[in-house]
């Protein structure tokens, strides 16, 4: 069962940090995102070899899958585009999964209300659901890092649609400040488990309490948590 727990203020501010501990910490974070992606890839060729093969004889597809979604932004107004890029991920549903939850109504409405997920998806092939179990359909995400697109610990991606569900404008400028993440807080404390609502709460709180070690500590969590395979689905 969801607790709700004690949410910031939405006027709270960032405890910013001072200007060369702010260039220490975001250095020293780019260097573990290119270091650990470039180390992550290399080691891990096996297993992506192996997953592509087993998606091109499962189901047809292409192997990987582009989710549209927004980047980190200097400043949110009301006339600014927002940046977007292509988050890669295993392909884990079938083709036309988009237009398959559109001709459902039901399902379609089952999906918005529940945070932009289900916990039955019928769209999910069998493979899929083994990637999203063992969260090996995130291992793509380890190209985008390599990039600069994103960081190993961050507040969860999103598309530009989501980005409503975090309400204010205080917390949709703290959310956009900063990398999206392969992990995060929420990842840790319990994944598809945790309400939308508290989901918010904790990428707000990763935002402002964010430093090297807590990545280091999030990144460890990540682990036991992925190995255990809590809340995924």
């Amino acid at each position: 069962m969801y607790t709700q727990k004690k949410e910031l203020a939405p006027n709270a501010r960032i405890r910013p940090l001072s200007p060369s501990a702010l260039q220490l910490f975001l250095a020293a974070k780019r260097l573990l995102d290119f270091f650990g992606s470039l180390f992550g890839l290399i080691l891990l060729f096996p297993v992506f070899a192996t997953i592509a093969i087993l998606l091109r004889i499962s189901s047809p597809g292409p192997i990987f899958h582009r989710r549209r979604v927004l980047s980190r932004q200097n400043y949110l107004s009301e006339d600014q585009k927002l940046k977007t890029f292509d988050a890669f991920k295993f392909r884990t549903m079938i083709i036309d999964a988009d237009r398959y939850l559109e001709e459902r109504p039901e399902l379609l409405k089952e999906f918005i209300e529940n945070g932009f997920k289900l916990k039955k998806d019928p769209r999910v092939t069998k493979v899929g659901e083994f990637l999203r179990r063992s969260s090996l359909d995130e291992l793509p995400q380890l190209f985008n890092i390599l990039v600069g697109q994103m960081s190993l610990v961050g507040p969860r991606m999103i598309t530009p649609p989501e980005l409503a569900m975090y309400e204010t404008d205080e917390n949709m400028r703290r959310l956009l400040s900063v990398s999206p993440g392969l992990t995060g807080y929420w990842q840790v404390n319990g994944r598809q488990d945790v309400h939308f609502t508290e989901r918010v709460r904790l990428d707000m709180e990763y935002v402002e309490t964010r430093g090297f070690w807590l990545d280091v500590e999030i990144l460890l969590k990540t682990v036991v948590s992925v190995l255990k395979r809590e809340g995924a689905y």
